[in-house]
C-alpha cells in the first residue's frame, strides 16, 4: 500500500510524463502474464516509450493535473498506461501487435495532442508507417524527377553513341 506521499510523487511523476507526451495509450492488461507484461515493457523502452500500472484514481488525477480530461474511471479491467515521448505511432504500433498475440490484452483509447482518441483511432494510427518509413518515401518522391532528368540525359547520349557506332559500322 502506498503511503500518501508516495501517491503524491507518483501523480506528480505521472503528470510530467502525461505532459511532454505525444500519445497515452489506455489498455486493459487484465489475464496477461508477468512475462509478456516485461517483453511489452521493453518493446516500449526500445522506442522512447513507458508502460505504467497504477489506480484509475491517480491515473485520473495525473491527466487532470495535465489539464486533459481522460475520465479513465469510466474504463473496464486493470488499466496500464503507455505513454510515448519519442513520436505518436511507435507505442500504438506495438500496442497493437502485442494485443495480437495476447487475446487478454485489449487497447481501450488514447490521448492524442491532448484529446481523447477511440480504440479505432488507435489502431489507425498504429496502421500508419512509422517516421523513418515517411522520411525515405519523401526522399525517394524528391529524388524521382531528379533520377528521370539524368536518364533522359544519359539517353540521349546513349543514342547519339548509338548512331556513331551505326555510322562506324557502315563505312
Amino acid at each position: 500500500m502506498l503511503t500518501r506521499s508516495q501517491k503524491e510523487e507518483l501523480v506528480k511523476d505521472l503528470t510530467g510524463k502525461i505532459a511532454s507526451s505525444k500519445v497515452a495509450i489506455f489498455s486493459d492488461f487484465t489475464g496477461t502474464t508477468v512475462i509478456g507484461m516485461k517483453q511489452l515493457r521493453d518493446e516500449l523502452r526500445k522506442k522512447g516509450a513507458t508502460y505504467k500500472v497504477t489506480k484509475k484514481k491517480l491515473i485520473d488525477l495525473a491527466f487532470k493535473n495535465a489539464g486533459i480530461e481522460a475520465n479513465s474511471l469510466d474504463l473496464p479491467g486493470q488499466i496500464g498506461l503507455a505513454i510515448g515521448q519519442e513520436d505518436e505511432v511507435s507505442a500504438a504500433k506495438i500496442l497493437s501487435q502485442f494485443s495480437k498475440k495476447n487475446k487478454n490484452f485489449k487497447i481501450l483509447r488514447g490521448v492524442l495532442e491532448k484529446k481523447v482518441i477511440s480504440e479505432k483511432d488507435v489502431m489507425a494510427l498504429a496502421a500508419l508507417p512509422s517516421r523513418e518509413e515517411l522520411l525515405a518515401k519523401l526522399v525517394g518522391s524528391i529524388n524521382a524527377p531528379i533520377s528521370g532528368f539524368v536518364n533522359v540525359l544519359a539517353g540521349n547520349l546513349r543514342n547519339f553513341v548509338g548512331v556513331l557506332k551505326a555510322i562506324g559500322d557502315a563505312k
